[in-house]
């Protein structure tokens, strides 16, 4: 891929995304609309495996755009004092339940290349009086963090948007402590997709065009320096849902 397609790509997400908060409801794996309701809630909790009494605690507008397609968190053993990096933190759902498990000698730092989200994500931490969550603009494959820093990097439904899956790896790889772990909530595909689905715009900023098959996925983590790698759940999405 040149420098220039992965450059449209990366602004065609930025854009879809900035409508999306704008418009709560109508990003990757979102669901429902403003505001915020129990059924919502109750859906988010079916869906994507995060907890009721989780969600209750979170600012509404941290929720209602939240976009992701799992909870990297349920199987994340992030504990007191842990630095953790959300890749693709968005209005920072993850970033705020990860904030309570790291604690005041803890920290969390959200990334994301969305304006729009970091406006959102730092409302949503001052509403949520999260003192030791920040964030930061930029690129999940050149994210602004230094190197060996970081116990555990997590990340909901942002991957399969990046052009350059293999450097997202690397930077992971180069962010972590010796000893440092990563979980991943992520769209993977069962089988190669048709090329007009491959070059629909729409089907990549909804997730699908720029999935992986499985095993491809998981093996790039293995290149990138990542052991131990593994799928510990899945969720099957039906022809209605996606």
């Amino acid at each position: 891929m040149s420098t220039q397609q992965a450059t449209e790509i990366k602004q065609a997400v930025k854009e879809a995304y900035t409508k999306a908060v704008e418009n709560p409801g109508n990003g990757c794996c979102g669901s429902g609309s403003a505001p915020v309701t129990d059924k919502m809630k109750g859906n988010l909790v079916k869906l994507a495996g995060y907890d009721t009494a989780e969600l209750q605690k979170l600012p509404e507008d941290a929720v209602e755009n939240s976009f992701g397609c799992g909870n990297p968190l349920a199987f994340a053993g992030v504990k007191e004092g842990d630095v953790v990096v959300d890749i693709g933190s968005r209005a920072g759902i993850d970033c705020l339940i990860a904030s309570e498990k790291v604690g005041a000698t803890g920290k969390v730092i959200g990334i994301d290349m969305t304006p729009k989200m970091i406006e959102k994500a730092r409302a949503n931490m001052q509403r949520a009086g999260a003192n030791n969550v920040e964030f930061r603009q930029g690129d999940a494959d050149n994210m602004p963090v230094d190197d060996s820093s970081v116990d555990w990097i997590i990340s909901n439904c942002v991957i399969n948007l990046a052009p350059d899956k293999d450097k997202v790896f690397s930077e992971i790889y180069r962010t972590l402590k010796p000893g440092g772990q990563v979980s991943i909530s992520d769209v993977v595909i069962g089988a190669a997709l048709p090329q007009p689905i491959r070059e629909s715009v729409s089907a990549l900023t909804g997730c699908i065009a720029g999935a992986l098959e499985e095993e491809v996925y998981l093996q790039k983590m293995r290149d990138a320096g990542l052991e131990e790698v593994q799928v510990t759940e899945r969720i099957v999405y039906g022809a209605s849902q996606i």
